[in-house]
């Protein structure tokens, strides 16, 4: 009888089976290293995000580069769905939502405080 049998189980990622194992594996690797970094598709409101990012850091006298990061792989690696995002150092401290320059430097302050 077939209807009570285990179903095989399937491998796939999150964003549909069109990922490589190389293409998962560079974006879990570039989970770990610090920095400052905004996911997103590279619209306005992923350019408002990081330029409030910027003008934060200049606030807080951090010479820190700020990564934007576009690849839908590497955006889905952090398990974040609704994009711009905000990550500091490996964690995403934001999603969905455009920032204003001070919540974003209380955010930076909480992670590297």
């Amino acid at each position: 009888m077939g209807l009570f049998s285990k179903k095989k189980e399937e491998k796939s990622c999150c964003c549909g089976s069109i990922c490589t194992p190389e293409k998962m594996a560079r974006a879990e690797a570039a989970k770990t290293t610090s920095g400052v970094k905004v996911l997103g598709a590279g619209c306005a409101k992923c350019h408002a995000l990081e330029d409030a990012t910027r003008a934060a850091l200049a606030e807080l006298n951090m010479d820190t580069t700020i990564d934007q990061v576009t690849d839908f792989s590497q955006i889905a690696a952090y398990g974040v769905m609704t994009t711009p995002a905000l990550v500091v150092d490996g964690k995403v401290v934001s999603y969905g939502k455009v920032l204003k320059k001070d919540e974003v430097k209380a955010l930076i302050q909480k992670i590297r405080g």
